[in-house]
């Protein structure tokens, strides 16, 4: 005869609700600092880093001679469009935020002036032609009146990692240039590499 083999009793269901529940109460503790204080948690880019260089680079923007020159010549502050920002690194950068914290800057200094590119731009050209089909003659925006730009701005961020071990040194080398869209001439350009950090990994020796 074959002998029964008895299956264990199901969990109680209140007994699997506790677990689900228990496993989820990880204490979790979040504190406020100053937007200005320095965190470096895991040595890759953080926004220290974006401030630091943007205001490297924002101020030899709005120093050089060469920006300055152009503008006399202009007469009028450069109209400027933001190209792209590269991110040539080995890790995840959101190099946006670099761009538009220049953008915003030099803006608000009165030395240029910008134009929408981009998706901006798109978005704005299939606002226009919307308008043309069902807005009224007189409100509708006229097509062929965008403003033209003077000069592209971008730039890149590109990384060198150096390891030994559990020893690690990552330097950043963010540059920005400004260039003549209808000659391609270089208006401005410079390059931040104050960044560096040497990330030692738990258990390894320096």
């Amino acid at each position: 005869m074959k002998q029964l083999v008895k299956r264990p009793a199901a969990l109680p269901a209140a007994f699997f609700c506790l677990a689900v529940l228990a496993s989820g109460c990880a204490s979790t503790r979040v504190s406020r600092v100053d937007a200005g204080t320095q965190t470096d948690l895991s040595g890759y880019w953080n926004d220290t880093d974006v401030r630091i260089v943007c205001d490297s680079l924002i101020k030899a923007c709005l120093n050089s001679p060469r920006v300055e020159q152009e503008i006399a010549k202009l007469g009028r502050p450069p109209v400027v469009m933001i190209g792209a920002f590269k991110n040539d690194s080995d890790e995840h950068i959101d190099t946006s935020i670099i761009s538009k914290t220049m953008e915003i800057a030099i803006f608000n200094s009165g030395k240029a002036d910008f134009v929408a590119g981009g998706d901006t731009r798109n978005e704005l050209r299939a606002e226009r032609q919307e308008q043309q089909r069902n807005s009224s003659e007189s409100t509708a925006a006229e097509l062929g009146n965008e403003t033209g730009a003077d000069f592209l701005l971008t730039g890149s961020v590109k990384t060198i990692v150096d390891r030994d071990g559990g020893t690690s040194t990552r330097t950043y080398f963010v540059s920005a240039e400004m260039s003549n869209i209808e000659t391609n001439a270089r208006m401005w350009m410079d390059q931040n590499s104050e960044i560096k950090k040497v990330i030692k990994k738990s258990g390894s020796k320096l």
